[in-house]
């Protein structure tokens, strides 16, 4: 990493909090070769981790105007999401004080109107059920080990189903081994009425809980996601050819 400057170097009860810096990117650490956040300088909009474009393909089902991101890292969800349309009011939702400045100070979080940060443990604030409900939630919990085991868990799920609104959608960001987790569909399938996921080129499993069917041929999803990825500013076509209903 020596083509990286160390901008921010501290910790906190969790573990170390690193922010890098090169010509052209930002990025935030957790830890020893862990790469939490990566932020474009120049264009802030377009996230750098193809997991989280693989979360940003819910966009072809729900045209949300209110969400929730359960992990706010750098903030390269809230980048790309008021980038898409600046109207959607947004409630980040981060465990860790410093995350919060580091998104702020380090890596150009988007304050606003539309945008409200909470402080608290994600799933105490679902499990708190004092938040509107909202059309979509983002779920990415984690810390250098990992994914946070409560993003998994029933209590989670039904919290989270409990947030969204009719047609809501959860997308948890998970890795590849959660495929093969038939008892984590099967606490999904009884919350949701379909259940999609993404297999990325990264090793992550982004999986779409979604309350109604969503009934799409593939002409019109690949329709839709060329004029998603002009609307994002990255190309869609390669994540959608890895979407699929997970059975």
């Amino acid at each position: 990493m020596s083509e990286f400057q160390v901008l921010y170097e501290s910790s906190d009860a969790l573990g170390p909090l690193i922010v890098l810096d090169s010509k052209t990117t930002r990025t935030l650490s957790f830890g020893d070769n862990d790469e939490q956040s990566k932020l474009l300088k120049l264009q802030p909009h377009i996230p750098q981790h193809t997991y989280l474009q693989a979360m940003l393909l819910v966009l072809l089902f729900q045209q949300p105007k209110r969400v929730m991101v359960l992990g706010l890292g750098g903030g390269g969800l809230i980048h790309a999401l008021k980038h898409f349309d600046a109207g959607i009011k947004m409630t980040a939702v981060e465990l860790r004080p410093q995350v919060i400045e580091l998104a702020k100070r380090y890596f150009q979080l988007p304050m606003s109107k539309k945008l409200t940060i909470e402080q608290a443990d994600a799933a105490e604030f679902l499990a708190a059920k004092q938040h509107k409900k909202v059309d979509i939630i983002f779920a990415d919990i984690y810390s250098a080990e990992g994914v946070d085991d409560k993003q998994l868990s029933a209590a989670f799920i039904a919290d989270a189903s409990a947030m969204l609104k009719a047609e809501g959608v959860l997308v948890l960001n998970c890795w590849k081994e959660h495929s093969q987790d038939r008892a984590l569909l099967a606490r999904l399938q009884q919350h949701f009425a379909q259940v999609s996921a993404c297999l990325t080129g990264g090793g992550n499993w982004v999986i779409f809980a979604t309350k109604r069917d969503q009934q799409m041929t593939i002409s019109g999803l690949k329709n839709k996601a060329q004029q998603l990825s002009q609307q994002l500013d990255f190309p869609l076509a390669r994540l959608l050819t890895r979407f699929d209903v997970w059975s």
